[in-house]
């Protein structure tokens, strides 16, 4: 509460961000393009009945909106008059996007030094592919995240939902967290950097130490885990389906107890790596 956040971000990852912030009692003014706004604004059907497409209501409540073309002085002007009252930028522009336009961190910091300036950009702000635009689809390729996704015997899968875009969204929020403690301490803004490609490497988890220890490259496994068994789908009598999820040797042979099976006395079922 009494944090003031500038969101000068579109579509999903850096508008997930903010609405966070914004759930927990920021005030969150965001910043849309004069005529179009948000392109997520269009991005319907579904719609509600005020117009508002399901996609856009998705990430942007709790927010303040006003439209300014940044792009001339006067809109400029206007930006810089938002953030000399804020605490927190966000934006999502391509790396040095903002800077013919006097909006990037080096030159707001030196008349805001307590600024937080949050980037959220496909691969970050230094390396080789730095300036490359990113989307959530991309990435999910790119990461390794569609390798491991999908049946056996099928082509690589996405995840029915932008979980890049919102692994990403959420590492903003985490970050822009960290950095508002810091400045509790030091008094000085930071500048955050989050990347969709990090993040959705980071989210490989245990399936990226694997590959790590193992040196070989994880199948895709369907609905199976590629660490603990039963952790799967199976179908039942009619067309429905069940999962079963057994974390340990315990919760097996309780499974089999249910079940009325022996299995798990059975010495090549009795431990999960057996």
């Amino acid at each position: 509460h009494g944090i003031k956040v500038l969101d000068l971000s579109r579509v999903l990852a850096g508008p997930s961000s903010t609405q966070v912030l914004a759930d927990l009692g920021a005030e969150v003014i965001k910043v849309e393009r004069p005529g179009i706004g948000d392109e997520t604004r269009h991005w319907a059907p579904p719609k509600f009945s005020d117009d508002t497409s399901a996609y856009y209501a998705t990430i942007n409540r709790n927010k303040k909106s006003l439209t300014v073309d940044i792009t001339t002085p006067a809109g400029q002007t206007i930006i810089k008059q938002l953030i000399a009252d804020s605490d927190v930028v966000v934006e999502n522009f391509k790396v040095g996007g903002l800077k013919k336009y006097g909006l990037d961190y080096e030159s707001l910091k030196q008349d805001n030094p307590r600024l937080i300036y949050a980037s959220l950009t496909g691969f970050g702000q230094t390396g080789p592919d730095a300036k490359r635009p990113g989307y959530d689809y991309i990435i999910q390729g790119l990461s390794g995240l569609m390798s491991i996704t999908g049946p056996s015997d099928g082509e690589p899968h996405k995840v029915g939902v932008a979980v890049v875009d919102l692994f990403a969204g959420l590492q903003l929020t985490i970050g822009i967290q960290a950095a508002l403690l810091a400045r509790q301490r030091t008094g000085l803004g930071q500048h955050v950097d989050v990347a969709l490609l990090d993040s959705a490497l980071a989210m490989l988890a245990n399936v990226g130490m694997n590959h790590l220890a193992s040196d070989k490259v994880p199948p895709r496994l369907g609905n199976q885990h590629p660490n603990i068994v039963p952790y799967q789908v199976f179908a039942a009598q009619g067309e429905e389906h069940f999962i079963l999820a057994c974390g340990n040797d315990s919760q097996f042979a309780r499974l089999c107890d249910v079940l009325g099976v022996d299995w798990h006395t059975d010495s090549r079922f009795m431990t999960n790596p057996a």
